[in-house]
Protein backbone atom coordinates (compact mmCIF):
# COMPACT_ATOMS: atom_id res chain seq x y z
CA UNK A 1 0.00 0.00 0.00
CA UNK A 2 1.51 3.28 -0.94
CA UNK A 3 0.59 7.28 0.09
CA UNK A 4 0.99 10.22 -1.26
CA UNK A 5 3.04 12.17 -0.04
CA UNK A 6 2.58 16.21 0.08
CA UNK A 7 5.46 18.05 -1.37
CA UNK A 8 7.22 20.29 1.68
CA UNK A 9 5.49 23.73 1.47
CA UNK A 10 3.06 22.52 -1.47
CA UNK A 11 -0.09 23.53 0.63
CA UNK A 12 1.68 27.18 1.04
CA UNK A 13 2.03 27.27 -2.86
CA UNK A 14 -0.28 29.51 -4.52
CA UNK A 15 -2.07 28.55 -8.24
CA UNK A 16 -1.57 30.42 -11.40
CA UNK A 17 -5.18 31.98 -10.44
CA UNK A 18 -4.43 33.25 -7.16
CA UNK A 19 -0.97 35.16 -8.67
CA UNK A 20 -3.33 36.50 -11.22
CA UNK A 21 -5.61 38.29 -8.62
CA UNK A 22 -2.53 39.21 -6.57
CA UNK A 23 -0.78 40.89 -9.72
CA UNK A 24 -4.20 42.57 -10.49
CA UNK A 25 -4.63 44.22 -6.72
CA UNK A 26 -1.21 44.99 -6.60
CA UNK A 27 -1.14 47.13 -9.96
CA UNK A 28 -3.21 49.01 -8.29
CA UNK A 29 -1.73 49.40 -5.13
CA UNK A 30 1.13 50.16 -7.05
CA UNK A 31 -0.95 52.88 -9.56
CA UNK A 32 -1.99 54.71 -6.75
CA UNK A 33 1.72 54.83 -5.40
CA UNK A 34 3.04 56.48 -8.58
CA UNK A 35 0.05 58.87 -8.95
CA UNK A 36 0.70 60.49 -5.49
CA UNK A 37 4.63 60.07 -6.70
CA UNK A 38 4.55 61.24 -9.95
CA UNK A 39 2.39 64.32 -9.28
CA UNK A 40 4.72 65.42 -6.39
CA UNK A 41 7.62 65.78 -9.25
CA UNK A 42 5.49 67.80 -11.38
CA UNK A 43 4.27 70.47 -9.84
CA UNK A 44 7.02 72.95 -10.43
CA UNK A 45 6.05 72.83 -14.18
CA UNK A 46 2.59 72.70 -13.91
CA UNK A 47 2.48 76.19 -11.09
CA UNK A 48 5.22 77.53 -14.33
CA UNK A 49 2.19 76.53 -17.19
CA UNK A 50 -0.80 77.70 -15.44
CA UNK A 51 0.41 80.33 -13.15
CA UNK A 52 -0.63 78.52 -10.09
CA UNK A 53 -0.24 80.63 -6.57
CA UNK A 54 1.20 78.68 -3.54
CA UNK A 55 -1.48 78.22 -1.83
CA UNK A 56 -3.42 76.74 -5.15
CA UNK A 57 -0.58 74.62 -5.72
CA UNK A 58 -0.41 73.34 -2.20
CA UNK A 59 -4.20 73.11 -2.69
CA UNK A 60 -4.02 70.35 -5.56
CA UNK A 61 -1.56 68.55 -3.28
CA UNK A 62 -4.03 69.13 -0.19
CA UNK A 63 -7.54 68.09 -2.14
CA UNK A 64 -5.98 64.18 -2.69
CA UNK A 65 -5.48 64.23 0.76
CA UNK A 66 -8.61 65.29 1.92
CA UNK A 67 -10.73 63.29 -0.02
CA UNK A 68 -8.64 59.97 0.70
CA UNK A 69 -7.92 60.33 4.41
CA UNK A 70 -11.74 61.71 4.52
CA UNK A 71 -13.28 58.66 3.44
CA UNK A 72 -11.28 56.15 3.96
CA UNK A 73 -12.93 54.42 6.68
CA UNK A 74 -16.31 54.82 4.87
CA UNK A 75 -14.76 53.48 1.86
CA UNK A 76 -13.38 50.65 3.81
CA UNK A 77 -16.60 49.54 5.58
CA UNK A 78 -18.36 50.11 1.99
CA UNK A 79 -16.36 47.15 1.19
CA UNK A 80 -17.44 44.81 4.20
CA UNK A 81 -21.31 46.38 3.22
CA UNK A 82 -21.59 46.00 -0.57
CA UNK A 83 -18.94 43.74 -2.23
CA UNK A 84 -15.42 43.77 -2.22
CA UNK A 85 -15.31 43.50 -5.88
CA UNK A 86 -18.19 46.29 -6.76
CA UNK A 87 -16.10 48.77 -4.48
CA UNK A 88 -12.82 48.54 -6.15
CA UNK A 89 -14.46 48.42 -9.77
CA UNK A 90 -16.66 51.14 -9.65
CA UNK A 91 -14.04 52.82 -7.83
CA UNK A 92 -10.99 52.03 -10.00
CA UNK A 93 -13.05 53.31 -13.18
CA UNK A 94 -13.63 56.97 -11.28
CA UNK A 95 -9.80 56.83 -10.43
CA UNK A 96 -9.30 56.41 -14.23
CA UNK A 97 -11.88 59.04 -15.14
CA UNK A 98 -10.67 61.66 -13.25
CA UNK A 99 -7.25 61.18 -13.12
CA UNK A 100 -7.29 62.14 -16.94
CA UNK A 101 -9.67 64.60 -16.21
CA UNK A 102 -6.49 66.60 -14.77
CA UNK A 103 -4.78 65.82 -17.64
CA UNK A 104 -6.82 68.45 -19.77
CA UNK A 105 -6.84 71.10 -16.58
CA UNK A 106 -6.30 74.82 -17.72
CA UNK A 107 -7.74 76.16 -14.48
CA UNK A 108 -6.22 75.59 -10.95
CA UNK A 109 -9.90 74.89 -9.42
CA UNK A 110 -10.00 72.09 -12.22
CA UNK A 111 -6.99 70.25 -10.46
CA UNK A 112 -8.40 70.72 -7.27
CA UNK A 113 -11.87 69.05 -8.22
CA UNK A 114 -9.63 66.11 -10.37
CA UNK A 115 -7.73 65.35 -7.23
CA UNK A 116 -10.37 65.64 -4.64
CA UNK A 117 -12.35 63.00 -6.90
CA UNK A 118 -9.11 61.04 -6.98
CA UNK A 119 -8.50 60.82 -3.45
CA UNK A 120 -12.19 59.51 -3.26
CA UNK A 121 -11.69 57.18 -5.45
CA UNK A 122 -8.39 55.70 -3.76
CA UNK A 123 -10.72 56.16 -0.34
CA UNK A 124 -12.97 53.05 -1.58
CA UNK A 125 -10.58 51.36 -3.25
CA UNK A 126 -7.58 50.76 -1.79
CA UNK A 127 -9.04 49.47 1.67
CA UNK A 128 -11.44 46.81 -0.67
CA UNK A 129 -8.31 45.60 -2.19
CA UNK A 130 -6.23 44.92 0.28
CA UNK A 131 -9.86 43.25 2.05
CA UNK A 132 -10.08 41.00 -0.95
CA UNK A 133 -6.59 40.09 -0.20
CA UNK A 134 -7.37 39.12 3.28
CA UNK A 135 -10.25 37.60 2.48
CA UNK A 136 -8.78 35.54 -0.81
CA UNK A 137 -5.56 34.30 0.95
CA UNK A 138 -6.42 31.99 4.50
CA UNK A 139 -4.62 33.31 7.15
CA UNK A 140 -1.12 31.84 7.60
CA UNK A 141 1.76 31.67 5.20
CA UNK A 142 -0.13 32.41 2.03
CA UNK A 143 -1.52 35.62 3.59
CA UNK A 144 1.58 36.73 4.38
CA UNK A 145 3.56 36.19 1.39
CA UNK A 146 0.62 37.81 -0.70
CA UNK A 147 0.71 40.78 1.97
CA UNK A 148 4.28 40.87 1.57
CA UNK A 149 4.83 41.41 -2.07
CA UNK A 150 1.95 43.97 -2.03
CA UNK A 151 4.04 46.50 0.44
CA UNK A 152 6.61 45.65 -1.36
CA UNK A 153 4.35 47.03 -5.05
CA UNK A 154 3.15 49.41 -3.09
CA UNK A 155 6.57 50.94 -1.74
CA UNK A 156 7.87 50.49 -5.33
CA UNK A 157 5.07 52.37 -6.83
CA UNK A 158 5.72 55.41 -5.06
CA UNK A 159 9.99 55.16 -5.76
CA UNK A 160 9.64 54.42 -9.14
CA UNK A 161 6.81 57.00 -9.76
CA UNK A 162 9.77 59.90 -8.75
CA UNK A 163 11.65 58.88 -11.47
CA UNK A 164 8.92 58.31 -13.83
CA UNK A 165 7.62 61.50 -13.19
CA UNK A 166 10.80 63.05 -13.33
CA UNK A 167 11.09 61.46 -16.60
CA UNK A 168 7.34 62.44 -17.94
CA UNK A 169 7.24 65.98 -16.77
CA UNK A 170 10.69 66.71 -19.06
CA UNK A 171 8.38 65.67 -21.82
CA UNK A 172 4.81 67.20 -20.51
CA UNK A 173 3.41 67.71 -17.62
CA UNK A 174 0.13 66.28 -18.73
CA UNK A 175 1.52 62.93 -19.07
CA UNK A 176 1.86 62.21 -15.41
CA UNK A 177 -2.22 62.21 -15.59
CA UNK A 178 -2.70 60.46 -19.06
CA UNK A 179 -0.14 57.35 -17.44
CA UNK A 180 -2.40 56.28 -14.87
CA UNK A 181 -5.25 56.41 -17.50
CA UNK A 182 -3.45 53.36 -19.35
CA UNK A 183 -2.75 51.42 -15.81
CA UNK A 184 -5.80 51.78 -15.15
CA UNK A 185 -7.50 50.52 -17.94
CA UNK A 186 -5.03 47.58 -18.22
CA UNK A 187 -5.45 46.75 -14.45
CA UNK A 188 -9.69 46.78 -15.05
CA UNK A 189 -9.42 44.77 -18.34
CA UNK A 190 -7.85 42.34 -15.76
CA UNK A 191 -9.56 42.36 -12.42
CA UNK A 192 -13.10 41.76 -14.28
CA UNK A 193 -11.99 38.70 -15.15
CA UNK A 194 -9.68 37.25 -12.48
CA UNK A 195 -11.39 38.89 -9.60
CA UNK A 196 -14.58 37.33 -8.21
CA UNK A 197 -16.78 37.70 -5.01
CA UNK A 198 -16.23 35.15 -2.27
CA UNK A 199 -18.43 32.18 -3.12
CA UNK A 200 -21.51 32.15 -0.45
CA UNK A 201 -21.50 36.09 0.19
CA UNK A 202 -24.88 37.10 1.04
CA UNK A 203 -25.69 39.33 -1.29
CA UNK A 204 -28.73 40.72 0.45
CA UNK A 205 -29.78 44.78 1.00
CA UNK A 206 -27.16 45.82 4.06
CA UNK A 207 -28.75 48.62 6.13
CA UNK A 208 -26.15 52.13 6.17
CA UNK A 209 -24.96 53.83 9.46
CA UNK A 210 -26.28 57.27 7.95
CA UNK A 211 -25.79 59.29 10.36
CA UNK A 212 -22.22 57.28 11.96
CA UNK A 213 -21.26 57.57 7.92
CA UNK A 214 -21.88 61.07 7.66
CA UNK A 215 -20.24 61.85 11.34
CA UNK A 216 -17.02 60.26 10.40
CA UNK A 217 -16.36 61.47 6.73
CA UNK A 218 -17.00 65.40 8.54
CA UNK A 219 -14.65 64.58 11.18
CA UNK A 220 -11.89 63.10 9.05
CA UNK A 221 -12.46 65.83 6.37
CA UNK A 222 -12.06 68.62 9.00
CA UNK A 223 -9.33 66.91 10.97
CA UNK A 224 -7.46 66.54 7.81
CA UNK A 225 -7.96 70.15 6.62
CA UNK A 226 -6.90 71.32 10.07
CA UNK A 227 -3.51 68.95 9.65
CA UNK A 228 -2.92 70.42 5.95
CA UNK A 229 -3.35 74.00 7.39
CA UNK A 230 -0.39 73.42 10.09
CA UNK A 231 2.03 73.90 7.49
CA UNK A 232 1.73 77.84 7.90
CA UNK A 233 0.58 78.08 11.89
CA UNK A 234 0.56 81.58 11.60
CA UNK A 235 -1.93 81.98 8.90
CA UNK A 236 -5.10 82.14 10.21
CA UNK A 237 -4.89 79.80 13.15
CA UNK A 238 -8.25 80.38 14.35
CA UNK A 239 -9.52 78.45 11.54
CA UNK A 240 -7.17 75.26 12.13
CA UNK A 241 -8.23 75.37 15.72
CA UNK A 242 -11.72 75.52 14.56
CA UNK A 243 -11.13 72.86 12.25
CA UNK A 244 -9.59 70.44 15.11
CA UNK A 245 -12.26 71.74 16.95
CA UNK A 246 -15.18 70.31 15.14
CA UNK A 247 -13.44 67.19 13.96
CA UNK A 248 -13.02 66.39 17.45
CA UNK A 249 -17.07 67.39 18.25
CA UNK A 250 -18.22 64.99 15.13
CA UNK A 251 -16.06 62.30 16.03
CA UNK A 252 -17.68 62.30 19.72
CA UNK A 253 -20.83 62.59 18.04
CA UNK A 254 -19.63 59.49 15.80
CA UNK A 255 -18.69 57.46 18.79
CA UNK A 256 -22.10 58.02 20.90
CA UNK A 257 -23.88 56.98 17.38
CA UNK A 258 -21.75 53.88 17.11
CA UNK A 259 -22.69 52.88 20.53
CA UNK A 260 -26.23 52.81 20.08
CA UNK A 261 -26.67 52.14 16.61
CA UNK A 262 -27.72 48.39 15.85
CA UNK A 263 -25.52 48.12 12.76
CA UNK A 264 -22.61 50.54 13.20
CA UNK A 265 -20.81 51.44 10.35
CA UNK A 266 -17.52 50.93 12.69
CA UNK A 267 -17.92 48.35 15.44
CA UNK A 268 -15.93 50.25 18.42
CA UNK A 269 -15.12 46.35 20.13
CA UNK A 270 -12.21 46.00 17.21
CA UNK A 271 -10.63 48.86 18.95
CA UNK A 272 -10.16 46.78 22.02
CA UNK A 273 -7.66 44.80 19.77
CA UNK A 274 -3.94 45.92 21.24
CA UNK A 275 -2.48 44.68 18.08
CA UNK A 276 -4.11 46.77 16.03
CA UNK A 277 -4.27 49.48 17.85
CA UNK A 278 -0.21 49.34 18.35
CA UNK A 279 -0.10 49.06 14.47
CA UNK A 280 -2.48 51.64 13.09
CA UNK A 281 -0.26 53.93 15.78
CA UNK A 282 3.12 52.83 14.56
CA UNK A 283 1.58 52.97 10.59
CA UNK A 284 0.85 56.69 11.47
CA UNK A 285 4.13 57.73 13.05
CA UNK A 286 6.28 55.97 10.42
CA UNK A 287 4.38 57.43 7.47
CA UNK A 288 4.84 60.79 8.93
CA UNK A 289 8.45 60.43 9.27
CA UNK A 290 9.18 58.82 6.00
CA UNK A 291 7.30 60.86 3.83
CA UNK A 292 8.38 64.25 5.49
CA UNK A 293 11.75 62.99 5.42
CA UNK A 294 11.29 62.44 1.59
CA UNK A 295 9.56 66.11 0.88
CA UNK A 296 12.50 67.65 3.17
CA UNK A 297 15.01 65.79 0.72
CA UNK A 298 13.40 67.02 -2.31
CA UNK A 299 13.22 71.04 -1.49
CA UNK A 300 16.81 71.13 0.13
CA UNK A 301 18.39 68.95 -3.13
CA UNK A 302 16.00 71.07 -5.51
CA UNK A 303 16.00 74.27 -3.75
CA UNK A 304 18.56 75.21 -1.90
CA UNK A 305 21.47 72.91 -4.25
CA UNK A 306 20.03 73.65 -7.83
CA UNK A 307 19.24 69.96 -8.73
CA UNK A 308 17.09 69.30 -11.19
CA UNK A 309 14.01 66.86 -11.39
CA UNK A 310 15.39 64.51 -12.58
CA UNK A 311 18.79 64.08 -10.42
CA UNK A 312 16.58 64.53 -7.25
CA UNK A 313 14.49 61.65 -8.09
CA UNK A 314 17.23 59.54 -9.16
CA UNK A 315 18.92 60.37 -5.85
CA UNK A 316 15.61 59.12 -3.98
CA UNK A 317 15.69 55.65 -6.51
CA UNK A 318 18.03 54.01 -3.59
CA UNK A 319 14.89 53.74 -1.35
CA UNK A 320 13.04 51.65 -3.51
CA UNK A 321 15.47 48.66 -2.81
CA UNK A 322 12.06 48.33 -0.66
CA UNK A 323 10.61 46.60 -3.56
CA UNK A 324 12.85 44.17 -4.00
CA UNK A 325 13.67 43.01 -0.25
CA UNK A 326 9.62 43.91 0.82
CA UNK A 327 8.65 39.93 -1.48
CA UNK A 328 12.24 38.50 -0.84
CA UNK A 329 13.79 39.15 2.40
CA UNK A 330 10.75 40.45 4.73
CA UNK A 331 9.43 37.12 4.65
CA UNK A 332 11.86 35.00 5.39
CA UNK A 333 12.58 37.44 8.60
CA UNK A 334 8.95 37.08 9.62
CA UNK A 335 9.14 33.53 9.18
CA UNK A 336 11.98 33.32 11.76
CA UNK A 337 11.78 36.10 14.02
CA UNK A 338 7.74 36.84 14.41
CA UNK A 339 6.32 40.36 12.88
CA UNK A 340 6.97 42.53 15.83
CA UNK A 341 10.37 41.98 15.87
CA UNK A 342 11.16 42.90 12.56
CA UNK A 343 8.70 45.85 12.77
CA UNK A 344 10.73 47.13 15.36
CA UNK A 345 14.00 46.18 13.58
CA UNK A 346 12.88 48.17 10.60
CA UNK A 347 11.97 51.12 12.61
CA UNK A 348 15.57 51.43 14.08
CA UNK A 349 17.03 51.22 10.93
CA UNK A 350 15.04 54.21 9.93
CA UNK A 351 15.98 55.99 13.20
CA UNK A 352 19.62 55.60 12.06
CA UNK A 353 18.97 56.34 8.52
CA UNK A 354 17.25 59.86 9.89
CA UNK A 355 20.18 60.21 12.60
CA UNK A 356 22.93 60.49 9.76
CA UNK A 357 21.15 62.76 7.70
CA UNK A 358 21.39 65.52 10.54
CA UNK A 359 24.29 67.13 10.15
CA UNK A 360 23.96 67.44 6.44
CA UNK A 361 26.08 70.25 4.53
CA UNK A 362 25.43 73.19 1.71
CA UNK A 363 28.18 70.45 -0.60
CA UNK A 364 27.13 67.30 0.46
CA UNK A 365 28.16 64.67 -1.74
CA UNK A 366 25.96 61.50 -2.79
CA UNK A 367 27.91 59.51 -1.25
CA UNK A 368 27.28 61.04 2.05
CA UNK A 369 23.55 60.93 1.53
CA UNK A 370 23.60 57.66 0.11
CA UNK A 371 23.28 55.12 3.57
CA UNK A 372 20.78 57.05 4.56
CA UNK A 373 18.78 56.37 1.58
CA UNK A 374 19.73 52.50 1.54
CA UNK A 375 18.71 52.56 5.04
CA UNK A 376 15.37 54.00 4.76
CA UNK A 377 14.72 51.33 1.91
CA UNK A 378 15.69 48.89 3.58
CA UNK A 379 13.60 49.95 7.17
CA UNK A 380 11.00 50.41 5.30
CA UNK A 381 10.75 46.95 3.96
CA UNK A 382 10.69 45.47 6.80
CA UNK A 383 8.19 47.39 8.74
CA UNK A 384 6.22 48.45 6.04
CA UNK A 385 4.49 44.77 5.25
CA UNK A 386 4.34 43.05 8.78
CA UNK A 387 2.54 46.65 10.06
CA UNK A 388 0.23 45.27 6.96
CA UNK A 389 -0.27 41.78 8.34
CA UNK A 390 -0.48 43.08 12.35
CA UNK A 391 -2.96 45.63 11.27
CA UNK A 392 -5.52 42.61 9.70
CA UNK A 393 -4.07 39.07 11.29
CA UNK A 394 -7.48 38.16 13.59
CA UNK A 395 -9.87 40.36 12.26
CA UNK A 396 -13.27 38.70 11.51
CA UNK A 397 -13.64 38.50 7.28
CA UNK A 398 -16.51 40.40 7.66
CA UNK A 399 -14.46 43.08 9.18
CA UNK A 400 -11.16 43.12 6.76
CA UNK A 401 -12.24 46.15 4.84
CA UNK A 402 -12.67 48.33 7.91
CA UNK A 403 -9.15 47.10 9.29
CA UNK A 404 -7.62 48.27 5.90
CA UNK A 405 -9.80 51.16 5.72
CA UNK A 406 -8.21 51.95 9.35
CA UNK A 407 -4.51 51.02 8.61
CA UNK A 408 -4.59 53.45 5.54
CA UNK A 409 -6.10 56.00 7.23
CA UNK A 410 -3.62 55.80 9.81
CA UNK A 411 -0.61 55.92 7.10
CA UNK A 412 -2.73 58.45 5.05
CA UNK A 413 -2.92 61.00 8.10
CA UNK A 414 0.86 60.22 9.26
CA UNK A 415 1.97 61.41 5.74
CA UNK A 416 0.03 64.42 6.18
CA UNK A 417 0.92 65.15 9.50
CA UNK A 418 4.89 64.76 8.66
CA UNK A 419 4.48 67.05 5.65
CA UNK A 420 2.61 69.55 7.86
CA UNK A 421 4.80 69.23 10.72
CA UNK A 422 8.02 69.60 8.54
CA UNK A 423 7.26 72.17 6.71
CA UNK A 424 6.08 74.26 9.63
CA UNK A 425 9.30 74.09 11.44
CA UNK A 426 11.61 74.82 8.80
CA UNK A 427 9.75 77.72 8.22
CA UNK A 428 9.56 78.78 11.78
CA UNK A 429 13.73 78.14 11.85
CA UNK A 430 13.91 80.20 8.30
CA UNK A 431 15.45 83.04 10.00
CA UNK A 432 16.54 85.75 7.77
CA UNK A 433 16.10 84.05 4.49
CA UNK A 434 19.43 83.25 3.39
CA UNK A 435 21.26 79.98 2.08
CA UNK A 436 22.72 79.07 5.71
CA UNK A 437 19.33 80.53 7.50
CA UNK A 438 17.80 77.73 4.78
CA UNK A 439 20.00 75.28 5.76
CA UNK A 440 19.78 76.02 9.40
CA UNK A 441 15.91 75.27 8.94
CA UNK A 442 16.25 72.18 7.08
CA UNK A 443 18.62 70.68 9.58
CA UNK A 444 15.71 71.77 12.48
CA UNK A 445 13.10 69.96 10.07
CA UNK A 446 14.79 67.02 9.78
CA UNK A 447 14.44 66.24 13.37
CA UNK A 448 11.48 65.90 13.22
CA UNK A 449 10.77 62.59 11.55
CA UNK A 450 13.70 60.75 13.68
CA UNK A 451 11.19 61.67 16.64
CA UNK A 452 8.30 60.34 15.05
CA UNK A 453 10.38 57.32 13.88
CA UNK A 454 11.33 56.81 17.65
CA UNK A 455 8.22 57.19 19.18
CA UNK A 456 7.10 54.34 16.34
CA UNK A 457 10.01 52.74 17.89
CA UNK A 458 8.88 52.86 21.32
CA UNK A 459 4.86 52.05 20.18
CA UNK A 460 6.14 48.48 18.58
CA UNK A 461 8.54 47.99 21.46
CA UNK A 462 6.24 48.37 24.05
CA UNK A 463 4.10 45.55 22.34
CA UNK A 464 6.67 43.29 22.38
CA UNK A 465 7.19 43.54 26.04
CA UNK A 466 3.17 43.00 26.58
CA UNK A 467 3.94 40.18 24.71
CA UNK A 468 6.57 38.53 26.30
CA UNK A 469 4.94 39.11 29.78
CA UNK A 470 2.32 37.51 28.88
CA UNK A 471 4.04 34.69 27.23
CA UNK A 472 5.90 34.21 30.14
CA UNK A 473 2.75 34.33 32.87
CA UNK A 474 1.31 31.72 30.11
CA UNK A 475 4.50 29.13 30.79
CA UNK A 476 4.53 29.80 34.46
CA UNK A 477 0.66 28.88 35.04
CA UNK A 478 1.37 25.62 32.46
CA UNK A 479 4.09 24.93 34.05
CA UNK A 480 2.53 24.29 37.50
CA UNK A 481 0.55 21.21 38.38
CA UNK A 482 -2.43 20.87 38.50
CA UNK A 483 -4.42 20.28 42.38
Amino acid sequence: MSTTRTPPHAADRMSGRAWGVLLVLCGAIFLEGIDVAMLNVALPSIRAELGLSTAMLSGVVSAYVLGYGGLMLLGGRAADLYGRRRMFLVWLVVFLVFSGLGGFATEGWMLLIARFVTGVAAAFMTPAGLSIITTSFEEGPKRTKALLFYAGTAAGGFSLGLVIGGLLTRIDWRWVFFTPVILAAVILTAALWLIKEPAGRDQGPRRLDLGGAVTVTVAMLLIAYAVVRLEHPARGWGWTVASFAGGVAALAAFVAIERRSPAPLVRLGILRSGPLVRANVSALLYAGSFFGFQFLVTLYLQELRGWSTLETSLALLATGIDAILAPTLTPRLVAKFGNARVIFGGLVLAVVAYALFLPLGMDWTYAAMFPSMILLGLGFALAYGPLTIVATDGIAEDEQGLAGGLLYTSFQFGAALGLSAVTAVSVAALGDGSREAALGGFRAAFVVPLVMAVLAAIVTASGRQLASTKDARLAKEEAIPAS
